[in-house]
């Protein structure tokens, strides 16, 4: 991962290269670092949860990633691409600048710095738990203080391209894992399928054993994510052309489901035959024993697999945090010296190279700084992932569907729709079972509308 970071820092000689891979990089990269970047390390575990809760159903997660991937291709790439390369934006609050001005770009910068730094902490703080678990006689702070070093090091050198292309080699490896030893050397542990098809119940195979509004839920809450998120903007950004782009993102929709999905829902599962067949008893886990679905993967892959091949996989799914965490280290990056200090910085093309380094060095040590003081970090990127579609996503449709509206409607839709999602989040209000992220979209689109409508009698009158 470093060779990637020192190869592409003696290459890049601006700005645009650091940020944006020089709007140069083909559609199989893309694509690739794309879903490496959406799956990453807390749905490549979360998936093996869902797996031994509730079967194949559990795929269902990603299948809103297929949803949102494909439809941001369809919807959004024609709207940014050609624009994106015209009037050179490197961020996704330019894009809203060029259409709502500076005030309401500001403010989408602010919220996505902070959660893309957010995001960052969680993801590091996430990789330093597996590698405590799997090393339990290392000082956790030395596993952070080793794993952050290195993602940081090779993203403050090498930018986006190296960022793109560590995801490429990141992704594959967790693939192969899988693929050539996850799953095979599991389903031979368990005692293949006579121990499976007894085992679990027959709703494990069905793909019903999910409810409708745990899939609203799943949805509301995933698919914004491929309008309104930084990181893929820049990917968009990082393309040759629309057609590329496009076709990344379709690779990227197949590659979270069914490829992702159903692998990570199969070990899931597998983890659950373990358990009943109490394979777990001699580390504290016998049947009956409450055990945490999510503990059921990583489990079975250290009961299971020999020395070496155990360390593919844990490089495996290391690959997969650090893929998420470059990606948005370099996303709070851009934030910070496009949308909140780029008046300042000097625009001579050296001199902005080495400023954007050195930002993404500084945001690195605060993320770093955050998963080594903060537990939390988790409730902190949920939070900051709600406020940002709750207030990004309604004035981003509205571009899209050619409606933008009045610049205060759409400041009125991010600070109504954001707020209100944070407030129902910390009072847990969530009628029906729904999100509180569902109810903060519906305050963003009447804020909007009501912001928006009343603008125009004033000019009409």
């Amino acid at each position: 991962m470093m060779a990637f970071g020192l190869y592409f820092f003696r290459k890049n000689k601006h700005s645009d290269e650091y940020y944006v891979g020089g709007r140069s990089i083909n559609f199989w990269h893309i694509g690739l670092s794309a879903v490496a970047t959406d799956v990453g390390g807390g749905f490549s575990i979360g998936l093996g949860g869902l797996g031994f809760i509730m079967g194949l159903s559990g795929s269902y997660l990603l299948f809103t990633g297929l949803i949102g991937a494909w439809m941001s291709a369809v919807l959004l790439i024609p709207r940014v691409k050609n624009l994106s390369t015209l009037e050179n934006f490197r961020t996704f609050p330019q894009f809203f600048g060029h259409h709502y001005g500076v005030r309401v770009a500001l403010v989408a910068g602010i919220i996505s710095a902070i959660g893309y730094l957010g995001f960052t902490s969680s993801q590091l703080l996430g990789g330093t738990k597996l590698a405590t678990a799997a090393f339990p006689e290392t000082n956790p702070q030395t596993l952070l203080l080793f794993m952050g070093g290195i993602a940081v090091a090779y993203t403050v050198l090498g930018g986006l391209k190296a960022v793109i292309y560590t995801d490429t080699v990141q992704w594959l490896l967790l693939l192969v894992g899988l693929i050539f030893i996850g799953l095979p050397l599991a389903y031979h542990a368990v005692g293949g399928w006579a121990s499976i098809s007894t085992v679990l119940p027959p709703e494990h195979f069905s793909m019903t054993n999910v409810s409708f509004v745990q899939l609203l839920n799943w949805g509301v809450t995933i698919i914004p994510i491929w309008f309104i998120g930084m990181t893929l903007y820049q990917r968009i950004y990082a393309a040759r052309d629309e057609a590329s782009a496009k076709k990344a993102w379709y690779l990227a929709g197949l590659l979270e489901w069914p490829v992702m999905a159903f692998m990570g829902t199969a070990l899931g599962m597998l983890s659950r035959v373990a358990y009943e067949l109490n394979m777990f008893a001699a580390k504290g886990y016998a049947v009956g024993s409450g055990m945490d679905e999510e503990m059921g993967l990583p489990l079975l892959l250290v009961d299971i697999l020999p020395a070496g091949l155990l360390g593919v996989m844990l490089a495996a799914y290391f690959s997969a945090i650090l893929s998420t965490a470059d990606s948005c280290l370099m996303a709070a990056s851009g934030n910070v010296t496009t949308d909140l200090f780029g008046a300042f910085i000097p625009k001579h093309l050296r001199a902005e190279l080495r400023a954007g380094q050195l930002v993404t060095l500084l945001l690195g040590a605060v993320a770093v700084l955050l998963a080594w003081k903060l537990e939390n970090v988790l409730d902190i990127m949920l939070q900051s992932y709600a406020v940002m579609v709750g207030g990004l996503l309604v004035p981003t449709i509205a571009i899209i569907a050619g409606k933008k509206g009045q610049p205060n409607a759409a400041l009125a839709a991010i600070i109504g729709g954001g707020g209100s999602t944070l407030l129902f989040q910390q009072i847990q209000f969530s009628p029906f079972g729904l999100d509180p992220l569902f109810f903060g979209l519906l305050i963003s689109v009447t804020a909007f509308a009501i912001v928006n409508k009343w603008y125009k009698r004033v000019v009409y009158s």
